[in-house]
């Protein structure tokens, strides 16, 4: 009996598709010939306040804003941007025109554009029921009026062939595992505090290593300063393994932050 049933698991696994049994791995079906992919989380408080200060119209996740028992969920994800692919850099495109038209970058890939304006105009990503929950935890701008996740997938995800789910699996993974780290604490630990840019890269380099806090671009708005966004550059060969020493590639530029800023607290 119990060879008869191992025979018939055998058989079941045999005849899943390939992408079942590694439903969770990130792979382009094409375009594939990128380096990085650069990892966007906002802290959400202080996205909500730059809102406000640039006399922007707030969008719901802003006006519904509460606070959190753990502080560290106030980092939230922004998106996954893959790196400029060298067959498409090949036809005449740079990384400016790559970051700002991303899918829709002509000649090719030349996939319609959706403004930022108008994210709710891009088309369904095709999210199953149970990965769309797990990201409306981390993602405060998906569904609803806000549509992010339609416009991330549109600009960043589509033209690569990514399965929906797991391109924002892998986002909803990477966030959970920076704020579960070091870095997580730091943030909850400084929640409406001024830091100094030394210590938050000191927080970086326990988390995933020395030198790793060079992968961290860090925006800021406001005077005094306070931190709206992260965005980590990670190895492409890197992005289904969790984060560690040597996941991590160094940016030109580290942001505009300064030598301190405040980590924003909720109606700050």
């Amino acid at each position: 009996m119990k060879a008869t049933w191992r025979y018939f698991s055998l058989l079941a696994v045999s005849l899943l598709p390939a992408t079942a049994t590694y439903a969770d791995a990130l792979k382009p079906a094409q375009y594939g010939d990128f380096d990085s992919y650069v990892l966007a989380l906002s802290w959400q408080t202080g996205f909500c306040q730059s809102m406000e200060d640039k006399n922007r119209k707030a969008p719901d996740e802003c006006r519904l804003q509460k606070d959190e028992a753990n502080k560290a969920d106030f980092l939230t994800v922004h998106g996954l941007w893959p790196g400029l692919p060298k067959s498409i850099a090949s036809r005449g495109v740079d990384n400016r025109r790559w970051m700002r038209y991303g899918c829709a970058t002509r000649p090719v890939p030349n996939m319609p554009e959706v403004k930022a304006s108008r994210k709710c105009n891009a088309a369904e990503t095709g999210l199953s029921l149970e990965m769309a929950n797990k990201l409306n935890n981390v993602m405060p701008g998906s569904g609803g009026k806000s549509c992010l996740e339609r416009y991330e997938y549109a600009k960043h995800g589509v033209c690569f062939g990514f399965d929906p789910d797991a391109y924002f699996g892998t986002m909803v993974r990477l966030n959970g595992e920076v704020k579960q780290s070091e870095l997580g604490k730091f943030l909850a630990d400084n929640y409406g505090k001024t830091v100094s840019r030394a210590a938050f890269d000191s927080a970086v380099a326990k988390s995933f290593g020395n030198g790793s806090e060079k992968a961290f671009k860090l925006t800021c708005n406001g005077n005094p300063a306070y931190l709206t966004e992260m965005q980590i550059t990670i190895k492409a060969e890197a992005i289904n393994a969790p984060l560690k020493d040597g996941s991590l590639l160094s940016q030109p530029h580290p942001g505009n932050c300064g030598q301190q800023f405040v980590i924003d607290k909720a109606g700050q």
